[in-house]
């Protein structure tokens, strides 16, 4: 996906959450993140939004300190938390729309460029708390096949070719990823110390096949392997996945 199309996903996903939220109300219990109500899930938002937002305008080269960001992700009180958050969501999608192609700034994760980087980020990051929101009000919940192979893509190669983290296995053993309507595969090998993510479906331990939205919810642990979603081989790999590749 382009930039341009991350930035037009995250305006629409920053939409939908609020509407999500107002359905569901502060007080709903969000059982996608354990120990969460929906004001908890605005103020994370709300605060990432305008903690990328300070990266995006400022073009700064380095990560802040704990202290430093503290004013970015303060809480907010009930009464301005959604209107609060509506600004914020409106400032990010604002200040991605308007940065030069160079932008140069801190990322945490590889990508073609700080911009690519911040677009694609905060789409996929108001998306998976968009469906946090729409399960809080009893709502089912997925999304286009296109951004879900993007975000499975995100995750694998971004979040998870990292080095350390909780997610290894020893021996180490291989999870694939086939999305039916979109084609696309992915094979992640976790090893004692890291992993490997290459493309395409190859020979794995555990095979997951489903539509790219199942797929895409299932590997950020906001769905569970049910009818959707078919598992082939040994599903402790997917287990080990559920409880050690935790995002929030």
């Amino acid at each position: 996906m382009e930039i341009a199309e991350h930035i037009a996903h995250l305006d629409e996903e920053g939409e939908l959450f609020a509407e999500a939220v107002a359905a569901a109300g502060l007080d709903a219990e969000v059982t996608t993140c354990p120990g969460w109500k929906v004001r908890d899930l605005v103020q994370h938002l709300g605060g990432i939004h305008r903690w990328a937002t300070s990266y995006v305008t400022t073009g700064s080269q380095r990560p802040r300190s704990d202290k430093e960001d503290r004013r970015f992700l303060a809480a907010v009180g009930d009464r301005e938390l959604i209107a609060e958050y509506r600004r914020g969501h409106a400032r990010l999608v604002t200040a991605l729309s308007g940065a030069r192609p160079d932008l140069a700034c801190w990322t945490f994760l590889a990508a073609p460029s700080p911009l690519a980087f911040w677009a694609r980020r905060q789409a996929h990051e108001t998306t998976i708390h968009r469906v946090d929101a729409q399960m809080a009000a009893g709502r089912d919940s997925g999304c286009a096949p296109d951004r879900a192979a993007d975000g499975i893509d995100e995750l694998l190669y971004g979040f998870f070719s990292r080095p350390r983290g909780r997610l290894v296995a020893d021996p180490a053993v291989a999870l694939a990823i086939r999305a039916d309507d979109t084609g696309y595969g992915w094979t992640i090998r976790i090893e004692p110390r890291r992993r490997v993510v290459t493309p395409g479906a190859g020979d794995a331990d555990c095979t997951l096949r489903g539509a790219a939205s199942d797929l895409y919810l299932l590997l950020w642990n906001r769905r569970t392997a049910d009818a959707r979603v078919t598992v082939y081989g040994d599903r402790g790999v997917l287990d080990l996945w559920r409880e050690r590749a935790v995002i929030r």
